[in-house]
């Protein structure tokens, strides 16, 4: 069986051609965890060890299975001492993805492993070698899961996919970070026992769903504002171009860079939230509290951000700051952040407020799990201005796709979660005036994409 997997910064999907629900194009996408057809890009582990034991048991084909065992023979060893230093049963779960991880890290933030929107990591340039590799089992371990609930609810195996790729993974390392990215992509998804494995960029993949509806040709500008990625690009869709099998000549410009909605919500969560941990406060003396230490607490998405957050140094900074401090119990929340590792549930606090946010004009955070009894209030106006630098990325992107194509599209087709923001929407309709905007399925036009591509390949 074939299917489209949208590996996403935010969100996963599994889409399958042939629907027997009738759905438009025959495309369905499969239930993932109960009846939603979305699972949230996360992985919680009793233990990061135990990540590549989960990737060893689970690997079908001897030959790979070998292979893996060899390459992370030293972390296996150490599995199976986090397996006796946590004293975990034979059989009890130790790996989880989607929401059952979420729920566990909000249960027990401090003791195991999270990781929220590992694909956002994965083009990260200088990663040594222990790291691509612990990428590589973060991607598998949450792939087996992904591919495994999709096949309960299928009834049979996937044995082919096409899986969605940015324009680019990461700003900074241009095309080697891309190649590093979709290698990690490639062997991840062969060791979860996909047979054959092509990547497609995800703004054709959401062209391509939106195509398969046109009367007639047309030059569309595709934007597709992902949780982690924006990626743009002008494509020739319509009658005369649907049924070729080479698309290139049809992409007239493209762009990509890493920003996407969870650089909203970190940016809401510095401005809107770090204010109740002390930021913009003084110290005794009337100096200033240095700034970088918030940014770095929310900044989930950068991996030198995290680690000079939680190293020695950092915590001994912020234990003199609350020594020093005008309000020291605001310090002491930061640096209760930093030990129960609360970071990715304040971001998330901050993704909440940010979609209460497109239809109020304030919302009142709970934030119970840093003080009792504690909340902030933030309006638009903050969100607006927390956000303003992100979604200013992101409409340079669409100029510069615009530039390379040298053409003006007939339309402007949006998708993405983070494209249903009113202050996305605005910056569009600003930068582009007149010409009409046409929405998707702003969760499953990339997945359904993905599935008539993989139709048209291993059919």
């Amino acid at each position: 069986m074939i299917a489209g997997f949208d590996y996403g910064s935010s969100n996963c999907a599994i889409g399958v051609p042939h629907s027997k629900s009738g759905t438009t194009g025959g495309i369905e996408l499969l239930p993932m965890y109960g009846d939603q057809r979305f699972l949230p890009s996360t992985l919680y582990a009793l233990s990061r060890e135990l990540i590549c034991e989960a990737v060893a048991k689970q690997i079908e084909n001897p030959v790979l299975r070998e292979q893996y065992m060899k390459e992370r023979d030293n972390q296996l060893r150490m599995a199976a001492n986090a397996r006796r230093e946590h004293d975990i049963a034979p059989g009890e779960p130790t790996v989880f993805v989607g929401e059952e991880a979420i729920e566990n890290y909000i249960d027990l933030p401090e003791e195991g492993y999270f990781i929220k929107s590992p694909k956002s990591f994965l083009g990260v340039s200088g990663l040594r070698a222990e790291h691509i590799a612990f990428f590589e089992d973060i991607v598998s371990a949450m792939m087996f899961e992904i591919k495994k609930a999709a096949e309960r609810n299928l009834g049979g195996k996937l044995r082919h996919t096409v899986i969605g790729r940015p324009v680019n993974f990461q700003g900074l390392g241009g095309e080697d970070a891309n190649k590093q990215a979709c290698a990690i992509l490639n062997r991840a998804a062969e060791r979860a026992g996909f047979e054959s494995v092509e990547l497609l960029y995800e703004p054709l993949a959401a062209g391509i769903n939106f195509e398969s509806d046109l009367t007639e040709n047309k030059t569309v500008l595709v934007v597709d504002v992902g949780g982690g990625t924006t990626d743009c690009s002008v494509v020739r869709m319509g009658p005369e171009h649907r049924a070729k099998a080479d698309r290139s000549d049809d992409f007239l410009g493209h762009s990509g860079s890493r920003v996407g909605g969870n650089d909203l919500d970190i940016n809401l969560a510095y401005r809107g939230l770090m204010p109740v941990f002390g930021m913009g406060g003084t110290l005794r003396s009337g100096r200033p509290l240095p700034s970088q230490p918030y940014w770095n607490a929310v900044s989930v998405n950068d991996i030198p951000a995290q680690t000079e957050f939680n190293s020695m140094q950092n915590i001994e900074l912020m234990e003199q700051l609350k020594r020093d401090a005008e309000e020291p119990h605001k310090l002491a929340r930061l640096l209760q952040l930093q030990e129960m590792k609360q970071n990715y549930q304040l971001v998330r606090s901050a993704e909440q407020a940010k979609i209460k946010l497109s239809d109020q004009s304030e919302h009142t955070v709970d934030l119970n799990y840093i003080d009792q009894a504690l909340t902030q209030a933030i309006g638009k106006e903050t969100y607006e201005l927390a956000v303003d630098r992100p979604v200013a990325k992101i409409v340079d992107l669409m100029t510069e796709a615009l530039n390379q194509a040298q053409c003006t599209p007939d339309l402007i087709y949006v998708t993405g979660g983070t494209a249903k923001s009113p202050v996305v929407r605005k910056a569009i309709a600003e930068k582009l005036g007149d010409i009409p905007v046409v929405d998707g399925d702003h969760f499953g036009s990339v997945t359904a994409g993905l599935t008539q591509w993989a139709e048209k390949l291993y059919r």
